[in-house]
């Protein structure tokens, strides 16, 4: 059964101990010191969810990729949200598509696009990644590759999420607008809540990875920024990592979780290099902006921790080992709508 949000962070906090942990609403800014023993981060409130299940495999000295791995599988098969992994909402013509992508710091990266019927796209992503020569596989052929590396097929459409998909049909009216459950601006409360996250290990090394349903009622073989390298996530050792949320075709237009980065590499923090990524998404096209909503969360090599948004009611949730609350709610600053977000 889908879920609100605040249903599910406070269903599964009392049903999961790994997430019993007291918690804190931070406002926007740089998370500035450096954790021992590594800190993930990723966006939206269930990454709360998604850090509890990466933090075990950072807490014993393990990789950076295999946490981010972990978390994002959580979010494909333990959540249930109409914008990410199983319980995700279809495209017009009623199909479930996934897409998903997982980056290693030294280069090393895996996509699939317009998958059906997998159910955890991001392992699929890192299969691409270890054991074929390319880096992105779409569509039928991701499906194909998925079973022959022992990938089950299955149904994942939920008969709730079905049931949506036939009371749009009777307007079939597609414009993609900012979530109102975050902005509070009148819009499709089904749309890009993508989860991103990101990992810096004890070892010094970082890894990001992302997975989505895509927009609801998409045309069907659209495919967003999560699967994209350098769109929807980016990381590099000597840098830094970045994922972003939001309407996908203006990450791919600005190659932004790849801006990010560069502009950390340029010496900004990450919240200066997120800023940086909103202003040139702004713009490139002030107009449109006005009606859409895009994030940015980034992490340098130091464990400096950052974000920004288009609109205001973009959060991130960050995990580490620093002395008091170990789960962090973060509210990110934004370009329109006055600032920190309370």
């Amino acid at each position: 059964m889908m879920t609100s949000r605040r249903q599910f962070l406070q269903s599964s906090l009392l049903a999961t101990g790994a997430l019993a942990l007291p918690r804190t609403m931070l406002a926007g800014g740089t998370v500035s010191r450096r954790a021992a023993g590594g800190r993930v981060v990723s966006t939206w409130d269930f990454g709360v969810g998604a850090n509890a299940a990466a933090w075990p495999v950072l807490a014993r000295n393990g990789a950076a990729l295999d946490a981010v791995e972990a978390g994002a599988r959580w979010a494909e098969s333990d959540l249930c949200n109409s914008t990410v992994g199983h319980c995700g909402y279809p495209d017009r013509d009623g199909v479930l598509t996934l897409d998903a992508s997982i980056m290693n710091g030294d280069g090393s990266c895996g996509g699939v696009g317009a998958i059906e019927d997998i159910e955890h796209p991001v392992s699929v992503a890192r299969a691409v990644m270890e054991k074929t020569p390319h880096v992105l596989l779409v569509a039928h052929g991701a499906q194909e590759f998925a079973i022959s590396q022992g990938f089950a097929k299955k149904p994942l459409l939920t008969d709730e999420a079905r049931k949506a998909w036939r009371e749009w049909l009777k307007t079939s009216e597609y414009k993609p607008k900012m979530n109102v459950e975050r902005t509070r601006i009148p819009g499709d409360e089904h749309n890009h809540d993508t989860l991103g996250i990101l990992a810096l290990d004890a070892h010094g090394k970082l890894a990001g990875a992302c997975t989505t349903s895509g927009m609801a009622w998409k045309m069907h073989g659209r495919v967003g920024d999560s699967p994209i390298i350098g769109a929807g996530l980016y990381a590099d050792n000597e840098i830094g990592a970045a994922t972003a949320s939001g309407v996908g075709e203006e990450m791919i237009r600005n190659s932004a979780s790849f801006l990010v980065v560069e502009l950390m590499r340029q010496g900004r923090t990450p919240r200066e290099a997120c800023r940086g990524a909103i202003e040139r998404v702004v713009q490139k096209r002030p107009a449109a902006s006005k009606n859409l909503q895009v994030c940015f969360l980034a992490i340098n090599r130091h464990g400096e921790v950052g974000a920004y948004a288009l609109h205001p009611g973009f959060v991130y949730a960050m995990h580490d080992a620093t002395p008091g609350p170990h789960d962090k709610l973060i509210a990110a600053e934004s370009i329109y709508g006055g600032g920190v977000v309370r």
